[in-house]
């Protein structure tokens, strides 16, 4: 029961932010043009800011250990391979298939994740958790560019990927924010503070959008990918994420740590880079909202089971 509490207390404020954002459109505070820019603003100011302020204040001092976070990067690299494998033999529409690679792999590591591991590990588990930060979020946004520009439309084209990659402003700010943490350099306290309170928008304001661009209308002819992503990002992923790490020895934080990686729902910033790179948004917006709901029970459930068998 302890760990539902957990669970639900994380899962509680994103669900209530985007209620208010559904309530924001429906009382026609919003507007579709509205939620549309604002969106834009998201992905390319708002998330970047909140990437780079989670590395940036990462402490590279703690980090001793950087084996589970390279192991976290070489699953999700793996599973981001046999995804886009799997959605080019079974679904038709391009629109749909890069949205669900990035459903089924880019977890809502930092908002969601990151909280539940240090509820069960409490904050000794900090070194892993920056490191983990400076090493997955990168990854994470690498190859959800990758994903997305490869079925963007039209015949894939290594240069224009490789400009998409580039040219991404959540890859930019990763890489960065790794590069500013390695050198050792310090931003002025006027520049760090601002960076830091734009962060502080980010995530609420970008559930909040979310929840006013969720159209249920569309959930019946998209119930079919949407089972697809759910269940691929909610039990396949943490499941075989689970089971290697067992067999490699993984226990305690190390396995608290791949809770938050991989049995996390799927981020909210997948939503406004699908918009903005011409991915099915309702599917999106419907991953993320429904994800985010039924990792109350799924996240309890590998908690239950990893606790039973004693790999935390």
């Amino acid at each position: 029961m302890e760990n539902l509490m957990v669970s639900f207390k994380v899962v509680a404020p994103l669900l209530i932010l985007m209620l208010l954002g559904a309530i924001l459109l429906r009382v026609h505070i919003f507007d579709s043009a509205t939620v549309k820019k604002m969106n834009a603003a998201i992905f390319k100011v708002f998330l970047p800011a909140l990437i780079f302020n989670n590395i940036y204040n990462s402490s590279i001092d703690d980090i001793k250990d950087i084996k589970t976070a390279l192991y976290i990067a070489t699953v999700l690299i793996v599973a981001y391979i046999l995804s886009i494998i799997y959605v080019y033999f079974t679904e038709k529409e391009n629109s749909k298939r890069g949205v669900i690679v990035q459903g089924i792999c880019r977890s809502n590591f930092v908002i969601f994740g990151l909280p539940l591991c240090m509820s069960i590990c409490g904050d000794g588990v900090m070194g892993k958790v920056a490191v983990a930060v400076t090493i997955v979020v990168p990854v994470l946004n690498i190859f959800a560019v990758i994903a997305l520009e490869l079925f963007r439309g039209g015949k894939p084209s290594p240069k224009k990927i490789l400009k998409g990659i580039i040219t991404n402003p959540l890859i930019i700010v990763s890489l960065v924010g790794v590069l500013v943490l390695v050198s050792g350099i310090k931003l002025p306290a006027i520049i760090s503070t601002s960076i830091s309170d734009v962060a502080k928008i980010g995530t609420p304001l970008a559930l909040i959008l979310l929840g006013a661009s969720i159209n249920f209308g569309t959930v019946k002819g998209n119930l079919k990918q949407l089972i697809t992503a759910i269940a691929g990002k909610l039990i396949v992923l943490p499941l075989f994420g689970f089971l290697i790490a067992a067999l490699l020895g993984m226990r305690g934080s190390d396995m608290a740590l791949l809770i938050a990686a991989f049995a996390s729902p799927t981020a909210v910033s997948s939503y406004p880079m699908a918009l903005q790179m011409e991915g099915d948004g309702d599917l999106a917006a419907q991953i993320v909202a429904f994800g985010t709901a039924i990792c109350i029970v799924t996240v309890f459930m590998w908690v239950f089971i990893l606790k039973q068998l004693g790999l935390i």
